[in-house]
């Protein structure tokens, strides 16, 4: 596993590189972004169709005059590679873990929003990797799921999404600029202002880079679902005994806040609350990251 110089743009002001990693006989670039110097914190963007590291950009600009942040693209996301494999947990369970051990040399603070917190949670569990984890909007059931969609019709959806031609445009249907504010609008931001024309602009490129639908549709029908139930997810939250924080969006979609509420309700959990739903880590990513700085100081 080596690390190399990437000459790609930057998204959160810092030195972009990338790791090469090793999964089942294959090599893959993971794109990643180190911003400010100091002790280290890793920045997990959520999954999306518009997933990339920049979406932390806000949280890393805050956190880099106190700390050396670094944020991570996950394979097939943003500026990564995005090979057509058969994603599943596994895969990027193994990854976080990989990349931690390969770039720090004591246990790490992470914040991670969305699906990433799911993925922390798990590594977490594992002796040495990290010190601290703030969950901004942690999520772990996908909109097919929460809709109670049989696995048959979920993988029939995600095969359908996943073959030439035909998959390519029902996909490119389901990422117009007009999908995308949708998106946005119905679960996303809060504050509508926001999706201007220039916003939705800038995200659209994301869902049209070579090999960009794989992913996706793998997150959306619930294949990449970190943990498959609630019971699991506090086992795995009573778990951990490293100080937690979960930050609660108060706009959240119903399922996914009372996920969010029941974690919380943990003892050994910190938990606050900001106005805002499951892109809060963008887009109200000063205040979020007014919370964080003292959790991670403490």
């Amino acid at each position: 596993m080596t690390t190399t110089l990437m000459p790609k743009a930057a998204q959160i002001g810092g030195t972009i590189q990338t790791f090469q990693w090793q999964w089942q006989d294959q090599s893959f670039a993971i794109a990643y972004e180190t911003l400010g110097s100091g002790t280290p914190v890793l920045l997990l963007p959520a999954f999306s169709t518009v997933s990339t590291r920049g979406e932390m950009q806000g949280i890393a600009e805050h956190l880099a005059p106190h700390f050396q942040v670094v944020s991570m693209d996950w394979l097939g996301f943003g500026q990564s590679d995005r090979p057509s494999l058969d994603y599943q947990p596994a895969l990027y369970r193994q990854l976080l873990q990989d990349f931690v051990r390969a770039h720090f040399q004591q246990p790490i603070a992470v914040v991670a929003a969305g699906h990433a917190a799911g993925y922390a949670m798990q590594a977490a569990q594992q002796p040495n990797l990290v010190s601290k984890l703030a969950l901004v909007a942690p999520t772990w059931k996908r909109p097919l799921c929460a809709m109670g969609a049989p696995i048959l019709v979920r993988d029939g959806v995600r095969e359908l999404v996943r073959s030439p031609g035909l998959g390519q445009f029902l996909y490119g249907l389901n990422t117009t600029p007009g999908s995308l504010r949708f998106m946005y609008r119905r679960h996303v931001f809060v504050n509508q202002a926001r999706l201007t024309p220039d916003f939705i602009e800038a995200k659209h490129p994301i869902t049209q880079q070579p090999g960009a639908r794989f992913t996706p549709a793998a997150f959306v029908t619930g294949t990449l679902d970190p943990i498959a139930d609630r019971d699991e997810f506090l086992t795995v939250g009573r778990s951990l005994t490293m100080p937690t924080l979960v930050v609660i969006g108060e706009q959240s979609p119903p399922q996914s806040k009372a996920e969010m509420e029941a974690l919380a309700t943990l003892p050994n959990i910190q938990s606050v609350r900001l106005s805002g739903t499951l892109g809060m880590h963008e887009e109200e990513a000063s205040e979020v990251a007014a919370l964080v700085l003292p959790f991670l100081w403490a």
